[in-house]
Formats: structure tokens, sequence, C-alpha cells
């Protein structure tokens, strides 16, 4: 049986790109959804069944408790256990440290394994120590070792 040759690159058409029909459209899938409308407000006011004063007072904001504690609260503690050892520590030491200094303020969140491997609170404590540093409060002259600048032991 003799084959059908591309005349453009000397292949077979059923291995010639040449020779293949076009490839169909793809089927188009209907919105899942309508589009979301939004209300204009009115030149009045009235129409929506607000009134002036209400219009204006701001919604009031709900916040969910944190599960954690904030990173914020970790620095002066931080400050304060270099001060105390000096100005200089190691990072584990000072970990130490803040795990017993601040075992009441921690929240249960803060106990789990975050995604890293790492207990969540120690995460919040490598952050608010980088914060510090990008403040010029700290520096890190070897890894694994925290140092107060002269900022640093100044400060609290």
């Amino acid at each position: 049986m003799a084959e059908d040759y591309c005349e453009h690159c000397d292949l077979p058409f059923s291995t010639c790109i040449h020779g293949r029909p076009p490839a169909p459209e793809p089927v188009k899938a209907p919105p899942k959804a309508s589009p979301v409308r939004r209300r204009t407000a009115s030149a009045s006011g009235s129409a929506s069944g607000t009134t002036a004063g209400s219009a204006s007072a701001p919604a009031p904001v709900r916040t969910a408790p944190r599960r954690r504690t904030d990173k914020a609260e970790f620095k002066p503690v931080i400050v304060e256990v270099l001060q105390e050892a000096g100005g200089e520590q190691e990072a584990d030491l000072v970990l130490a440290a803040l795990e017993e200094r601040l075992a009441e303020v921690l929240k249960p969140g803060d106990h789990e394994t975050g995604p890293t491997g790492e207990v969540r609170w120690r995460t919040a404590a490598r952050w608010a120590r980088k914060e510090l540093a990008d403040d010029g409060l700290l520096v890190a002259p070897q890894p694994g070792v925290w140092a107060l600048t002269d900022a640093g032991m100044r400060s609290l």
C-alpha cells in the first residue's frame, strides 16, 4: 500500500504536521456564576433605605481573637534577654529564655508545628529578631549567635 508523502517535508502524511487536519477548537464552558452586580448609591440616599447619619458611620470591624502571639511581643523580651547576657548570646539559649519568660503569654496555637517543622513561636521569635536587625538594634556576628548593637544596648 502506497502512502502519500508531504511535498513540504517529504514525510508520510500520517506523521507530517502539514498533512494533519487542524485541531478542533476547544469547547468553551459556560460561566459558572453570574457576574457580580454592584449597587450604586442614589443621589438622595433615601432610595436605598439608609439615612444620612447611618450612611456616614463606619461599619464595625469584627476580628477573631488571635490564635498565636504577635511577633511584636517577642521583641522587648529578646532585647531584655540579650542585655542581661551582656549583649551577645547563642540563639538556642535566647530561645530557651524566651520560652521560659513567655510561658504565660504564649497561646495554644504557638505550640503547633509550622510547615517548616519548627514550633510556631520559635518562627515568630526569629521573625522578631530579623525585624530588630532591620531596625539596627541587633546583629548576627556569626551563625547561631545574636548580639545587640550599641543602639540595642541603650534601648528599653
